[in-house]
Parts: C-alpha cells; sequence; structure tokens
C-alpha cells in the first residue's frame, strides 16, 4: 500500500480527507460518477493531469476501496475503472461542492466544460418546479459523447450511454450547449447555425433546456 499522508484527527471531515483529499482525487472519483473509464478516457476529460499522477490516484482510490477495476467483456475486452457502491456515495458531495463552487470566480486560464463536467452540471442545476409534469426521455450527444437523461415526476436521472427508445435527441458541443442552458442564447439561433442540433420536436426541447438553471448567486457555469 503507498504511503500517505495523514491527519491523524478522528472527526469524520479530517478521515474522509484521508481518503480523497488529494489534488486529483475528487475530479477523477467525479470523472467516474456517470459510468466507468479507461485510463485513456480519463486522462482525456482531465488534461491538466499527468499519467504518474493520475495512475497514484487511481492505485490510493482503490486501496480505499473507493474504485475498482475490471475488464469488460468482448469485443469490448477493455480495462476500466469504476466506483465501487462506497464510491459512488460521494455523488451527493461532489455535487453540492458544484453548487457551492459555482458562486467562485472562474480561473483566469480556464477551458471548456468536459461532457462529463456539463452533464454533472445539468445535474446541480436541474430545477424540480421547472420541470413540473414532464416526463421525457433524451438522448444528448456533447461533444460525441452519448448520456442518457430522463425526466419524469419531478426528477433528473442520466448516466452516460445511449438512451433507451428517445422521445427526443440533442447533440452539440459543450460551448454550444453552455451557451443556450446557462448563457443566454436562444435555441432558435444554436439550431439556426447549427451549433445544437435537434432530432424532435422543439417545443420539448426548449422545455427540457428550460428545466436548468443556474443557482442564485453563482458567477456563471
Amino acid at each position: 500500500m503507498s504511503k500517505k499522508r495523514s491527519y491523524s484527527d478522528p472527526c469524520g471531515v479530517a478521515r474522509a480527507l484521508d481518503l480523497v483529499g488529494e489534488r486529483w482525487a475528487l475530479l477523477v472519483v467525479r470523472d467516474l460518477l456517470l459510468g466507468p473509464k479507461r485510463f485513456t478516457d480519463l486522462r482525456a476529460s482531465l488534461p491538466g493531469i499527468g499519467p504518474d499522477v493520475l495512475a497514484q490516484r487511481l492505485r490510493e482510490l482503490e486501496e480505499a476501496g473507493l474504485v475498482s477495476r475490471e475488464t469488460l467483456a468482448p469485443p469490448a475486452a477493455s480495462r476500466v475503472y469504476r466506483l465501487t457502491p462506497r464510491g459512488a456515495a460521494l455523488e451527493p458531495v461532489i455535487l453540492e461542492l458544484g453548487r457551492w463552487g459555482s458562486q467562485a470566480p472562474f480561473p483566469a486560464d480556464h477551458g471548456e466544460l468536459s461532457p462529463d463536467s456539463l452533464a454533472l452540471a445539468l445535474k446541480t442545476t436541474f430545477s424540480p418546479a421547472a420541470a413540473g409534469e414532464l416526463a421525457l426521455t433524451v438522448a444528448l450527444d456533447v461533444d460525441g459523447q452519448p448520456f442518457a437523461v430522463r425526466v419524469v415526476g419531478g426528477q433528473l436521472a442520466l448516466a452516460r450511454g445511449e438512451a433507451k427508445d428517445p422521445d427526443l435527441r440533442i447533440a452539440g458541443d459543450t460551448a454550444a450547449l453552455t451557451r443556450v442552458l446557462w448563457h443566454g442564447q436562444t435555441l432558435d439561433d444554436a439550431a439556426r447555425t447549427e451549433s445544437i442540433v435537434i432530432a424532435g420536436r422543439r417545443r420539448d426541447a426548449a422545455r427540457f433546456l428550460r428545466t436548468f438553471a443556474i443557482p442564485a448567486n453563482a458567477e456563471s457555469i
């Protein structure tokens, strides 16, 4: 087992930070919340992390019982990393951190959101009141990465992968989707320039996108 520093503090917060307080650890967990990923996929979604550091964080998270490794069945036969139930239990913590962090200013040299980060931002900004009685299954394509989104009964379910029998398909890159979701661009303008492509009823797409709102006092997303 790798040697890690500890706060040597019996408080639950300190013990949690002993497990996920190292730099990049929570972001690795964040990027596995929506489903398993290969090492190369994690590198792509975390461009600032080096391969040695990523390997070390994955090893530490595995030793802590938060991440497991498995090999997918053929024909993929790829080795992937997946959150264990204990690791997945960090989701509400990470979502609340996202809501809280949205009130902080952007770093000066920030880039675009990754597809997974945008998908998680949907979770942090979803408004049950705005959703109302909406019942819709959406196949969301973000930069070529598929997500299955279901809104029903004022609840949101979202996972990486293809949606089964979707009512609607929406495709775009993270920049285009961010402009429509949170920066005031109209869906008609985005569709007109083909930065967002919709297959299905436009009014359903508009209502779906209106269920996501920037939290009060947020800087932006």
